[in-house]
């Protein structure tokens, strides 16, 4: 779903309508099929198992993100009703975007509610076409718990016609009357060497160019996150043109995903050694005008002091606090300046 222009008018997007080349690469390699969903083997398994019956119970995917929840559910609706009744059968909805009680009882109960659609002779013959209809709420964490108890209310009634598939990133939002009705499918973060190649594959077929340690990079930025890897891809890939490099470089990648330069943080950390406050005001008011996250910051320098072996451990302890003291005032929406400096003086502090 995506938002329409003025009001509250919406209006959805068919991707699969639009041009290859046009398409966002998460959309374009989006696995078609559960064969082409990687390293969630276990899962997709079960799904496999339950497709050759065509029975499916009310499902709950949850796991981190860009781990392959949705597209697993997609590939399997389109390999259970095939690409054309699939458009009369599934019904997928964000509940971060639509998770209020109205919606549970007027959309999703329209559509559980409804006759179940005959498929034609052609989609009978190819794919299994199950008497169902099936309903994806995507990020259902994010519904109300009235809303989420509104919904167990119609799963209850419909379940001879409407099956769910919750999707969520964490299984504790999702009241428990409701997680009981449904299998649970974990997905797991994917590991280095699946995620390597699928990105060095889409690099292949899009012809570009790289070097090794910026695959690297690119991984250990998306922390798991393959929807994240692959954008990023496609964004260094994107400006290879415009910056006329030959490859893609971890430098270019690290600039991309908005990560301050290790030369500043080394400098920073060897100034704040020091312990001269007024170095450190001055250091920190150049570092603000450049547009530096303060958040990016804290991530690394957590990443530079807390797993080096030249720091001992009640030194990285009391590192740590203030580097979670500061990030908690940041996510209240304090003032980057002031956190930065704060943060900053306190840990020549604890250095001295």
């Amino acid at each position: 779903m995506f938002e329409g222009f003025g009001g509250s008018k919406r209006r959805k997007v068919n991707l699969e309508d639009e041009p290859e080349h046009a398409k966002p690469w998460v959309e374009k390699y989006r696995p078609r099929k559960l064969d082409d969903v990687a390293a969630q083997e276990h899962a997709i398994t079960v799904l496999k198992r339950t497709l050759s019956s065509a029975n499916l119970p009310h499902m709950l995917f949850y796991g981190p993100p860009g781990t392959g929840k949705t597209s697993t559910i997609l590939a399997l609706t389109k390999e259970l009703y095939g690409p054309e009744l699939c458009k009369s059968r599934v019904l997928e909805l964000n509940a971060s975007d639509e998770r209020g009680i109205s919606i549970v009882r007027e959309k999703v109960k329209n559509f559980a509610r409804l006759t179940v659609s005959k498929p034609s002779k052609d989609d009978l013959e190819r794919y299994p076409c199950p008497p169902y209809k099936i309903i994806v709420l995507d990020e259902a964490d994010s519904m109300t718990a009235d809303a989420q108890s509104a919904l167990r209310r119609t799963m209850e009634t419909y379940s001879t016609v409407t099956r769910f598939c919750l999707i969520c990133n964490y299984v504790t939002r999702i009241i428990d009357p409701l997680a009981s009705r449904c299998s649970k499918f974990r997905f797991k973060s994917l590991d280095e060497v699946n995620a390597m190649s699928r990105l060095k594959e889409i690099a292949q077929k899009e012809a570009v160019p790289y070097q090794e340690d910026a695959m690297h990079r690119i991984l250990e930025i998306s922390s798991g996150d393959m929807r994240k890897a692959i954008t990023l891809l496609q964004s260094a890939a994107k400006r290879l043109g415009f910056e006329n490099l030959e490859k893609i470089t971890a430098q270019e990648v690290e600039e991309l995903a908005g990560l301050v330069p290790a030369l500043v943080v080394q400098e920073m950390v060897e100034i704040v050694s020091k312990g001269n406050i007024n170095d450190i005001i001055d250091y920190v008011s150049e570092f603000v005008k450049n547009g530096w996250s303060a958040v990016t910051l804290l991530n690394q320098l957590h990443e530079y002091y807390i797993p080096s072996d030249e720091y001992g451990t009640e030194f990285k302890n009391r590192i740590s606090l203030l580097l979670f003291d500061a990030d908690a005032k940041l996510s209240n929406g304090t003032n980057e300046h002031l956190q930065i400096l704060n943060l900053l003086v306190q840990i020549s502090q604890v250095s001295t």
